[in-house]
């Protein structure tokens, strides 16, 4: 403070006087206190950045509250916290995703389900550091008082909980708050009515003036772990108002009252819960939502070494299969679920033989996975000494009779959504809690010990439905009563199958869906491999025979939907998978694979579809649902839709009340869509504008193809307008017309992220082509504009070449077949002269004449940016290809030069030889279809031996005869560079394929040669096939129609075959 100048060295000096270090801490800051706010500011910029423990003295001083009292909290938070936290695996909580809200599936569905329908992703791109959760996000923000961070079962709340605590007790974040109390709904459980202060208290012995906090003196941060936990509901609309922190009311109005800010209204509140139970909270309230990460891939290989520190073998194999099962890798995601299945599939591998590890099933649905947990869970507690049968004997009965009891415990606190037991429900259930410390309920059941309570709970959501499902399928083989009413006063019900149907219907019927991977489980036990597994442990050796196959035709039933296919469809699909009957599921996912999915998606199929869009390899690239859908079938496959990242829709005849529901997709939170293909179908301006309004709200989609629809000149206007996307927007064969163009134009104005822009075939003509022109004066993000086949003509090339002159960002022009002549090519080309940002310029199938090679030459000699120029299929004439061919002496940029169909003969071929031999950029030279024969051929050979950069020649149709491959070989013994050669029909005979043979014989670098109609014979395509035995470059030979017969094509390919086994041959 001395060097800051806050201190006079009087008043230093006095300070020193004081006793002790918290005296004289006190005489600093009461001469601060009078010295305004940047001495306030110095002071607390110290408390943020010092090592030493001076910021708990002055702090202490800053407030009302006693020292001691605060240094004994922060005693006890390190005390408590610190035991058994591992910071090491924990860096993924360290960093939250900051999000706006509940999702749709967030509040409505299974956290199972949750993950399996968005693959553990969310579409979120900003995130928060630990250390500023609680901090202002901007200097003219302030800092949230509600705070919520939602997760799904297993993935690390609690344990995000205690690493802030303790890192929060060490010192190292958030100093500016004095009091952080934590707290768990577990422990409000326990209580039935609480005041503000008395619960502070009672949690926090040593914290003797709650005053203090209530009354915002010291500012507190009141965590609340595991809203889902607690056992009344939060009614926020039905909230009694108490402003007095004194007053005793019930736990859940406490609770209301203080996130509504009627009580502890100076207090930060920190509620953590899974995704459901969250959506209590009313969103007006919370200022803040984050949300905890799943693994990545490192982070899951990580934790997987971690689990067999001794055996990285077997870590490694574990991990290679849960990769190759997409749906488990995707729940594996979940720290909670990738432990249970990491130690299921090790325990698999690791006790399976070495004689029989390569035939071993590795489990892969969810009931597998499970039954071999249990199956180590129950014979870890058993004695392993074969002899001692009797042993055995008992110990297996004390599991199953644990197991019963527990089953029961979790069926029932299944049903009221209780997932934390205390001491009074394990013996109304009979459980003996002496029998709790085995190793079996250690695995199962976790202990929560506080001062004034116990609280039990199941290791994971999932473990709970299963031992439920077990107790089920267990009771309802005998039983006479509907299970679901635990009094027993019900109508009758007999028989196993009535009892299945009743489990499924209840979950079909249940809104919040708590029941569906409870009802996957039970499904999963009527499956052999888990009889199989649990045989003689937890169930009786192929019992399930004799209810499979009931089961599995009332499980189908459930399909039969008329089209109306919603999550609860799904997960029927899934209790198919589970009781291992998956030929719906394999018939359509062929179908997919063989793009034949038409005209065989019956309500049942559908529904097996929409499993296959969440699990099924074929879609992780690409969804294509391509010529295949309906209007129906669309609107009940949008749940599903909604999460598929790449999808193609193209030629399903789509009209405009299709592109409505998919509006309504794109414009919910949840969606995914990344890129989306709408190709071929009958979509008008009407539905384009149902797409541009979804656009403005949606997040998630950037690449939009529209090509070949009847999008016109209005729907033309929305589109680009939209703020989120488009790159690339593909609208080609639309009719946009210039009008169109003239609002595209308009549109590059003001949308800067489009990129790719496809105009083709639209009629833009050359005024459309003039907005666009001047658009692009000022448009500095657009890198590809494709405007062939719109009759841009020469004067809309002229207004092109001007923008072209200013524009600098555009990389590829694409002006293909628009009636182009040597006039538009000369303004183009001036304007090459001085752009800086063009790579590629497509002027193929225009009307460029020989007067436009000399312009096309001085813009080569001066540019150093366009790598790509295509000329084919105009009229340049020799006259016209050699002023291009002495201008590539002089040029160091251009690496691909097309000249196809130009009318070139020897002379220019040959002007273009000799610029070989001084051109070192140049890459690829396409000459096809122009008449350089022998002589041009020749030219071209000896560039070849001196040339280095060229690798792809192509000289299709050229005249070429045996006098030019015969050179061509000569080239080839020497030539290094070539990889690609296409001559293709030309007429260089036997006597041309035995030289080129003997040119493959020593040459290295070419991998793909087409030798199609060349008059080869027989004996030519004997050499070639031959001349392979010593050539391991090749990858490709074409020898087709060369007059070989169906019995040589045979014989050639046999030869090519042993000759060189690597390369693919068509003859």
């Amino acid at each position: 403070m001395r060097r800051l100048d806050l201190l006079t060295a009087e008043e230093a000096g006095r300070a020193q006087e004081a006793s002790s270090l918290p005296e004289k801490v006190r005489a600093v800051v009461d001469v601060l206190a009078g010295k305004g706010s940047y001495a306030s500011q110095s002071l607390q910029t110290f408390i943020e950045t010092t090592n030493s423990q001076l910021y708990l003295h002055i702090t202490g001083c800053l407030h009302t509250c006693p020292e001691p009292m605060v240094q004994k909290h922060l005693e006890s938070l390190q005390s408590y916290y610190g035991n058994g936290l591992e910071t090491g695996p924990l860096q993924r909580l360290t960093n939250l995703l900051l999000v706006e809200g509940l999702t749709d599936i967030q509040q409505k569905e299974h956290d199972i389900l949750q993950i399996e329908a968005t693959k553990g992703l969310r579409n979120v791109s900003k995130s928060i550091p630990l250390e500023k959760l609680f901090l202002p996000l901007s200097k003219v923000s302030i800092p949230p008082r509600i705070s919520v961070t939602i997760g799904v079962a297993g993935i690390g709340k609690s344990t995000l909980v205690k690493l802030f605590v303790y890192t929060w007790a060490k010192g190292e974040i958030n100093r500016d708050i004095i009091f952080v109390l934590p707290l768990t709904f577990r422990e409000l459980n326990t209580y039935e009515k609480l005041s503000a202060e008395r619960l502070i208290c009672s949690a926090f012995p040593h914290i003797t003036e709650p005053n203090c906090i209530s009354a915002g003196a010291a500012r507190t941060l009141l965590i609340l772990d595991g809203l889902d936990e607690f056992k009344t509901p939060l009614d926020f609309s039905n909230t009694v108002v108490c402003t007095d922190p004194k007053k005793e009311i019930q736990v859940d109005n406490l609770i209301t009252n203080i996130i509504r800010g009627n009580l502890l209204q100076e207090a930060s509140v920190w509620v953590t819960s899974r995704p459901t139970a969250a959506s209590q909270i009313p969103g007006g309230l919370v200022d803040r939502m984050t949300e905890i990460r799943g693994f990545g891939a490192a982070e899951m290989k990580d934790f997987l070494d971690q689990m067999f520190l001794d055996n990285r073998d077997l870590s490694g194999q574990v991990l290679h299969h849960i990769r190759a099962n997409r749906p488990l890798h995707v729940m594996c995601t979940i720290p909670g679920f990738c432990w249970i299945s990491g130690s299921s599939i090790g325990y698999c591998l690791k006790n399976s033989t070495d004689q029989f590890q390569e035939t071993t099933v590795v489990p892969k649905t969810l009931s597998e996975i499970y039954s071999y947990y249990f199956k180590m869970a129950l014979s870890s507690d058993w004695p392993e000494k074969p002899k001692e049968t009797l042993r055995i004997e008992q110990a297996m009965n004390n599991s199953k009779k644990m197991v019963g009891s527990l089953g029961r415990l979790a069926f029932y606190g299944l049903l009221k959504k209780k997932y934390v037991f205390y001491e009074q429900d394990m013996k109304a259930y009979g459980i003996d809690l002496s029998l709790l410390q085995s190793s079996l309920c250690s695995r199962l059941l976790l202990k929560e010990e506080m001062q004034s309570f116990t609280a039990y709970y199941f290791s994971h959501l999932t473990i709970q439905e299963f031992l439920a499902a077990i107790y089920y399928y267990t009771a309802a083989k005998r039983a006479i009563f509907d299970l679901f009413t635990e009094s027993g006063m019900s109508w009758p019900k007999l028989g196993f199958l009535n009892h299945f149907k009743s489990a499924v219907q209840r979950s079909l019927q249940a809104e919040d869906r708590h029941l569906d991977i409870f009802v996957r489980f039970l499904s999963g036990l009527l499956s052999p491999q888990v009889n199989k597994l649990l045989s003689g442990w937890l169930l009786m050796k192929d019992e399930h025979n004799s209810f499979r196959s009931q089961a599995i035709n009332f499980l189908q039933g459930c399909l039969n939907t008329d089209y109306v296919i919603s999550s609860r469809t799904v997960n029927t699909m899934h209790c198919l998978y589970e009781i291992q009957h998956t030929e719906i599921a394999k018939t359509v996912e062929e179908a997919m694979k063989n793009e034949s999915l038409a005209g065989m998606l019956t309500p049942v199929n559908c529904s097996a579809l929409a499993y296959l869009l969440q699990v099924s390899d074929v879609c992780v690239e690409e969804t294509n649902l391509s010529n295949c859908l309906t209007y129906n079938i669309c609107k009940s496959l949008l749940s599903q839709l909604l999460f598929c990242h790449n999808l193609r829709l193209d030629n399903n005849q789509f009209k405009d009340n299709v592109m409505e529901l998919l509006g309504s997709v794109l414009s919910v939170k949840d969606c995914q869509i990344q890129k989306l293909s709408l190709a071929e179908n009958q979509i008008s301006n009407k539905g384009t504008k149902a797409l541009a309004r979804s656009l403005m709200v949606n997040r998630s989609l950037t690449v939009l193809d529209l090509r070949s629809n009847s999008v016109g000149p209005t729907g033309a206007k929305g589109l680009p307008r939209t703020p989120s996307l488009l790159s690339p927007c593909s609208l080609q064969h639309n009719t946009i017309k210039e009008d169109g163009a003239t609002f595209l134009a308009e549109a590059l104005l003001t949308n800067h992220r489009l990129t790719t822009l496809h105009l083709q075939k639209n009629a833009i003509g050359a005024r459309g082509a003039r907005k666009i022109a001047e658009a692009l004066k000022q448009n500095c993000s657009l890198k590809e504009l494709t405007l062939s086949s719109n009759s841009v003509g020469d004067n809309g090339s002229v207004a092109l070449a001007e923008a072209l002159k200013v524009n600098h960002s555009l990389q590829s022009l694409d002006l293909q077949s628009n009636s182009i002549s040597s006039a538009g090519v000369t303004a183009l080309t001036a304007a090459l002269s001085s752009n800086k940002g063009l790579i590629n310029l497509n002027l193929r199938e225009n009307s460029i004449s020989k007067e436009g090679g000399p312009a096309i030459a001085r813009a080569l000699r001066t540019n150093s940016t366009l790598r790509k120029l295509d000329l084919a299929a105009n009229l340049l004439y020799d006259e016209g290809g050699k002023a291009i061919a002495l201008a590539m002496k002089e040029n160091r940029a251009l690496t691909s030069l097309h000249l196809q169909w130009n009318f070139i003969q020897a002379k220019a071929a040959t002007a273009l030889a000799q610029a070989l031999q001084f051109n070192s950029s140049l890459a690829s030279l396409d000459l096809q279809e122009n008449a350089i024969g022998d002589e041009g051929m020749v030219a071209l050979s000896a560039a070849l031996k001196v040339n280095t950069t060229l690798a792809d020649l192509h000289l299709q149709v050229a005249s070429v005869g045996v006098a030019g491959a015969q050179a061509l070989a000569e080239a080839l013994m020497v030539n290094k560079s070539l990889q690609i050669l296409d001559l293709r029909g030309n007429s260089i005979g036997v006597a041309g394929a035995k030289a080129m043979a003997n040119a493959l014989k020593v040459n290295r670098s070419l991998r793909r040669l087409n030798l199609q109609e060349n008059s080869l014979g027989m004996d030519g395509a004997i050499c070639i096939a031959t001349a392979l035995k010593g050539n391991h470059g090749l990858t490709y030979v074409n020898l087709q129609g060369n007059r070989i017969g169906q019995s040589g094509a045979k014989m050639i390919s046999d030869a090519i075959r042993t000759n060189s086994p690597d390369c693919v041959v068509d003859v």
